[in-house]
C-alpha cells in the first residue's frame, strides 16, 4: 500500500519524482504528493485523486535537485489534499513521506496538542513531522529520535529544506530500497520507481536507516551503528513495466503466463530422478524426511493458491496440510508443531499479515520457508529459504501470473515431498510430463478469450453470482470468485460444490448464473449431478471443464486442454481470469487499480 519515492543527485528531480509515482500507480492509492527544495525552501504540491490530475496542478517551475513524493492509501483521514503528502512540521523546515500506520498516534496528537503544536491533518503520518522537527539534532539523529517515540510500521523519508543535499530514510515493517546511481541516489518502496535510472539497488533492512547525498550512502543499525550494504543488481527490464501494446497491465500480467510458468519450472525438474528440485529452501533430505505437518500462510488469492497446494501435498505425499489465512493465525494461538514445515505466501514480499505470523512462527522455533516473487522482500529476508515464484513484475492489483506461479511452486514442492516418500518413479515421471506441458495448455486457454467476451457480455447486468468446484476444483472456485469481486464489483460467492443443498442453493434463481470449475478426474459424475441440481431450479451454468460433458449439463460450455489431473484445476483457473477481466471491461471498471484495495497491504 502506499508509494514512497526519493530522489537526491544533480538532475531536476521533480520529473523523476512523478515518474516513479506512475509506476507505483499498482499499489492502490487515493491521493499523491510531490515536495522539492530549492534555494533553501520547500515547494509541495498535493492533492486527492490520481497522479495524472496532481501532474495537471504542480506549477511548472516545481523545480530541484533534491525531493520526495507519495502515494497515500487512505488509513487516518479520508482522502482529501490536507491529508496527502508529503507533511511538513509547523515551520516548513522538514518534510516526510511515510508508509504504514503509528498504532500510538493518538497518545501523540494529544501530546503534541497539549504542547501548543498546529496540526493541520487528520493523518499519523503528520506527527512524524513534528517529532523530528522537534528533536533538534541533525537530520538522521531527529529521525532516530523520533522512530524512538512512535509504534508501528514505518517505511519513512525525510527532508530538511536546511540540508538540501541530504535525505534520510528508514524502514520498520515498510519495504524501502535504495537506486545508486552516477551522481544520484533514488529511494522508493519498489524498484519498478527507478528501474529505468538505475537497476544497482541496496534493500534496507529492517529498523535500518539509511542517509544519502548525490556521491554517497550510509546505513545505519538502531542505535547509530554503522552497517555494510553493498549494492546488487537487480534483473529487471525496463519493458516488465511497461504496457507495450495492452490496454492495461491486468491484460498484459494474463497473456506473460506461458511465459513465467516456463520461467518458475525451469531448471527445477530432474527428469533422471522423475523428481523435482527446490534448492532455494535449503532444506537436507534429512531435514525433509523429519517434515510431519506442512502448513500454508497466506492472504487473498495467496491463501487459495495455498489451499491448492496443501491438497497437493496430501495427494503426493500422503503428508497432513493445510492452509490458514495468515490474518487469522497469529491471533488463534495455534499449536505450533516443530516437526513441520512453514510456508509463507505472498507476492510482493510485504504482506504485513504474513510477515507478523512468519515472526511468531520463528519467534515460537518453527522452521519457515517463503514463496514469494520479489527478492530482497521482508518475506524473503524473514523466511529459512524459499521458493522465488520467478513471475516476473505484476503492477496490476489482482493477481493473475503470480496466482498461478504459485500453484505451480506448490505442486513442484508436492512432487519433491512426495518422492522422497511413497511417490513412486512412474507417477513422478508423470507428473514432470505434465510440468514440461504445463505452458502449452495455458497457451491453448488463453484461446478462450473470444468466447469468454461473449460470456461477459451476456451476464454484466448480473449482480450476483456463485461459483462451484470440488476438492482440487474448490480453491480455484474461490479464487475466481475473488477475481469477479476485485475488478468488476460484481458480487460473487464460491461454495464447495455439494455445499449448494445445504443452504446456497435457495439462492438459485434464473437471475443467479453460476460458474462451475469441472476438472475431468475421478469426481466428474458428483460434478455433474451438482449442475443438474442447479439447472433444475433454473440457474445458469457456464462449466469451465476439460472433461466431455454431455449436451445437457451446462447452458455454457468452456473448454480447455487435459495437462495431468493434479495440475488440471490451474489451467481451469484462466478462463476464470479472463472472465473477471471481461465483466470488468464490459462494466468500465478500472481494472488495474479496483476501488479501495492495493497490491502490496503494508498494514494491518
Amino acid at each position: 500500500m502506499c508509494g514512497i519515492v526519493g530522489y537526491v543527485g544533480r538532475r531536476d528531480a521533480a520529473p523523476i519524482l512523478l515518474e516513479g509515482l506512475r509506476r507505483l500507480e499498482y499499489r492502490g492509492y487515493d491521493s499523491a504528493g510531490i515536495g522539492v527544495v530549492r534555494d533553501g525552501r520547500l515547494r509541495i504540491g498535493k492533492r486527492a485523486g490520481r497522479v495524472g490530475q496532481l501532474r495537471e496542478a504542480l506549477p511548472a517551475d516545481l523545480n530541484g535537485n533534491v525531493g520526495i513524493a507519495h502515494t497515500r492509501w487512505a488509513t487516518h483521514g479520508a482522502p482529501t489534499d490536507r491529508n496527502a503528502h508529503p507533511h511538513t512540521d509547523a515551520a516548513g523546515d522538514v518534510a516526510i513521506v511515510h508508509n504504514g500506520v503509528l498504532e500510538n498516534a493518538d497518545e501523540l496528537r494529544a501530546r503534541l496538542l497539549h504542547e501548543g503544536v498546529d496540526l493541520v491533518s487528520d493523518t499519523d503520518s503528520e506527527l512524524l513531522a513534528h517529532l523530528i522537527a522537534r528533536a533538534g539534532h541533525g537530520l538522521a539523529d531527529a529521525v532516530r529520535a523520533a522512530l524512538d517515540e512512535v509504534e508501528g510500521t514505518v517505511g519513512l523519508i525525510a527532508v530538511d529544506r536546511r540540508r538540501p543535499d541530504t535525505l534520510v530514510a528508514a524502514r520498520r515493517g515498510s519495504p524501502l530500497v535504495l537506486g545508486i546511481g552516477a551522481g544520484e541516489v533514488l529511494i522508493a518502496s519498489d524498484v519498478a520507481a527507478f528501474v529505468r535510472h538505475t537497476q544497482q539497488v541496496v534493500y534496507l533492512d529492517e529498523d535500518e536507516i539509511a542517509v544519502v547525498s548525490p556521491d554517497d550512502y550510509r546505513t545505519f543499525a538502531p542505535g547509530a551503528a554503522p552497517t555494510t550494504r553493498a549494492p546488487v543488481r537487480v534483473a529487471a527490464e525496463t519493458g516488465s513495466y511497461e504496457l507495450g501494446d495492452h490496454p492495461d497491465f491486468m491484460h498484459k500480467e494474463i497473456r506473460e503466463q506461458p511465459a513465467a510458468i516456463a520461467r518458475v519450472l525451469a531448471g527445477r525438474l530432474d527428469e533422471r530422478a522423475a523428481t523435482t528440485r527446490l534448492d532455494g529452501l535449503g532444506l537436507e533430505p534429512r531435514h525433509w524426511q523429519r517434515v510431519r505437518r506442512v502448513t500454508f500462510l497466506g492472504c487473498g488469492s495467496a491463501y487459495y493458491a495455498a489451499e491448492y497446494g496443501a491438497q497437493l501435498v496430501e495427494d503426493l505425499a500422503r503428508i497432513p496440510a493445510r492452509a490458514e489465512p495468515s490474518s487469522e493465525y497469529r491471533y488463534r494461538n495455534a499449536v505450533v508443531d516443530p516437526d513441520a514445515l512453514y510456508v509463507a505466501v505472498s507476492q510482493s514480499g510485504e504482506t504485513l499479515d504474513t510477515l507478523a505470523a512468519i515472526r511468531e512462527l520463528k519467534r515460537r522455533g518453527a522452521p519457515v520457508v517463503g514463496a514469494v516473487n520479489v527478492v530482497g522482500s521482508s518475506i524473503a529476508n524473514e523466511c529459512d529459504g524459499g521458493i522465488f515464484l520467478h513471475a516476473g513484475p505484476e503492477q496490476s492489483v489482482a493477481a493473475t501470473k503470480s496466482f498461478t506461479n504459485m500453484g505451480l511452486a506448490f505442486a513442484l514442492l508436492a512432487v519433491q515431498l512426495g518422492r522422497l516418500r511413497d511417490l513412486s518413479l512412474a507417477q513422478g515421471a508423470r507428473l514432470l510430463s505434465g510440468l514440461r506441458r504445463f505452458p502449452d495448455e495455458v497457451e491453448a486457454a488463453l484461446k478462450t478469450d473470444d468466447q469468454i467476451t461473449e460470456l461477459a457480455a451476456r451476464f454484466r447486468d448480473c449482480s450476483h453470482m456463485f461459483f462451484v468446484g470440488r476438492v482440487r476444483g474448490w480453491p480455484i472456485a474461490r479464487e475466481g470468485a475473488q477475481k469477479l469481486k476485485e475488478v468488476s464489483y460484481v458480487h460473487a460467492e464460491a461454495y464447495p460444490a455439494a455445499e449448494l443443498k445445504h443452504g446456497p442453493l435457495a439462492l438459485v434463481t434464473p437471475a443467479m448464473p453460476t460458474i462451475a470449475v469441472v476438472p475431468d478426474d475421478e469426481l466428474l459424475p458428483k460434478n455433474l449431478a451438482t449442475l443438474t441440481e442447479i439447472r433444475s431450479r433454473g440457474g445458469p451454468v457456464v462449466a469451465v471443464t476439460n472433461a466431455d460433458l454431455p449436451p445437457d449439463a451446462a447452458d455454457e460450455v468452456v473448454r480447455v486442454g487435459r495437462c495431468e489431473p493434479e495440475l488440471d484445476p490451474l489451467v481451469l483457473s484462466v478462463p476464470l481470469q479472463l472472465f473477471a477481466y471481461r465483466m470488468a471491461r464490459a462494466l468500465g471498471r478500472e481494472v488495474d487499480r479496483p476501488r479501495n484495495l492495493a497490491k502490496s497491504v503494508t498494514v494491518e
